[in-house]
Formats: structure tokens, C-alpha cells, sequence
């Protein structure tokens, strides 16, 4: 199943090693210049997973071509297990425990979703791309997993798979007036959705998002924040763990959400 490690896109690597190395010093600095906080355990998943990258790296894509479809089925069981017996945080019942091992599907699912569609169009050819009779399987594999994670809720995430989905269209040779019609078709759908679909809080977010200043000690305060941060600091920024709203702990989630504020 493993071939010889050769023709190796060593500028790849590199440039995973070197994001991935500024990721660990933000977090660095996130912890108030303390590994022990968040630095230290990046540290170790990058290590892991650098040596997965490079084992999976060998493996013939025909081998992944064949999980594609279980895969995919796989994580579409699992996030029906969320919708019955998951865990509730945070208002959403996005996750599910194994074992003490809190996994949430819909990160899985990611991935799955661009295999499972990758498996599809390399079955189909060009011409047969550009006829909705052959692009709505497709659009059943984007639809079912989108479904399942709206109803967490998960809006960000489902909006995550369907731009992902909708890039998997683009490269298989779509045209590009399909994609046109869906987003006239979309927009004409979004008063339905905030009435009917969305809830208040998602509702709350977007108006917080367009104008954050209607509660800056509410909803409005993260992005309120980081605006102070991003304009104290100016262009340069104030320097390797002196930015004041990251380390007077103004920055809310600074280590994940706002990391790059801290940035």
C-alpha cells in the first residue's frame, strides 16, 4: 500500500512547519508568555501530527479513493448520534463522548464531504459535470451533512461545507452560470431563512457583526475588543507580548477565535 518516498513537495512541508511554528508562538504569547498554557500541547499535536502528514503522504490515492463513500457514511452516522445522544455545550449539542474523547463529527465531516465529492466527479466526465441530471447526487452528498449540522445548531459550520462543497463544483468544471442561479436563488431565500431558520442568538451575531457598537459590553464586546487591539497595535503592532488587550486579558477566546488579533 506505501510507495517510496520520493518526489517530495518539500516547500509544502516547509511552509506547514513555518505557519504552524507562528501558530505555537501566538499561542506563546495568548498564555501570557507560558508554554504550560495552550503553547506546550500545540507543540505536541504538531509533532504527531507531522509524522501522520508524512506517513499518509505515502499512501496511494486509489487507497483513499476507495474509503471515500464509508468514510462519508460513517460521518453522517455519527452526526445523526449528535442529533439522539450528543453532548450539550455551550447552547449546541454539537459533540459526542467516547471513551472520555470528545469528538465533534462535524469537523470530520469536512474532510469526508470533500472525499466523498472528489470520489464522485473523478467518475464523471466534463461534459457530464455540466448537466444538473449528474450534479444533483452531488448536491444530495452537500445537502445531507449541511441539514444535519444546522440542526445542532452549527451555522458556521454548515456554511463551511457548502462554500467547501461549492469549491469541489468549481474545480470539477461546473460553469460558472450554475453557480450565478445559486446565488440569485440563495439571496432569494434569505428572508425566509432569518424569519424561519435562523435562531435569535445566530440573528444577534449578525447584527453584532454589522454594526458592533449597538452592545458593546453584550454582544458586541469581542469584536469591539479587537478592534481596540487591532488599533492600538497599528500596522507593526506593538511587539512580541506587548499587546495590551492580549495580555490584560481583554482579548475573549484569544488562543482560538481571536488569535489573530493577537496577531
Amino acid at each position: 500500500m506505501f510507495r517510496p518516498m520520493h518526489g517530495w513537495p518539500v516547500g509544502f512541508v516547509l511552509a506547514v512547519f513555518l505557519l504552524s511554528s507562528i501558530g505555537i508562538a501566538l499561542l506563546y504569547s495568548a498564555g501570557g508568555g507560558s508554554w504550560d498554557v495552550w503553547a506546550s500541547t500545540q507543540a505536541v499535536r504538531f509533532g504527531v501530527c507531522l509524522v501522520g502528514l508524512l506517513i499518509i503522504a505515502q499512501i496511494p490515492p486509489k487507497f483513499f479513493l476507495s474509503l471515500a463513500y464509508p468514510v462519508y457514511c460513517l460521518c453522517v452516522v455519527l452526526l445523526v448520534f449528535v442529533e439522539v445522544g450528543g453532548i450539550v455545550g455551550k447552547g449546541a449539542q454539537r459533540w459526542m463522548d467516547i471513551g472520555g474523547l470528545k469528538l465533534q463529527p462535524s469537523e470530520l465531516m469536512k474532510i469526508a464531504l470533500v472525499l466523498a465529492l472528489a470520489r464522485y466527479f473523478h467518475e464523471v466526465t466534463m461534459k457530464e459535470a455540466r448537466s444538473p441530471l449528474f450534479l444533483l447526487p452531488a448536491l444530495i452528498l452537500i445537502a445531507i451533512p449541511v441539514g444535519l449540522v444546522l440542526l445542532q445548531p452549527n451555522l458556521g459550520t454548515a456554511l463551511l461545507l457548502s462554500l467547501g462543497g461549492a469549491a469541489m463544483f468549481f474545480f470539477a468544471g461546473v460553469p460558472i452560470s450554475w453557480f450565478i442561479i445559486l446565488a440569485v436563488l440563495g439571496a432569494a431565500v434569505v428572508p425566509f431563512a432569518w424569519e424561519v431558520l435562523l435562531h435569535d442568538y445566530q440573528k444577534e451575531r449578525v447584527l453584532t457583526f454589522l454594526d458592533p457598537s449597538r452592545d458593546p459590553l453584550g454582544a458586541g464586546y469581542h469584536i469591539t475588543q479587537s478592534k481596540i487591539a487591532f488599533g492600538a497595535g497599528g500596522f507593526l503592532g506593538k511587539g512580541f507580548l506587548n499587546g495590551s488587550q492580549n495580555q490584560l486579558d481583554f482579548l475573549p477566546e484569544k488562543h482560538t477565535d481571536f488569535i489573530f488579533t493577537v496577531l
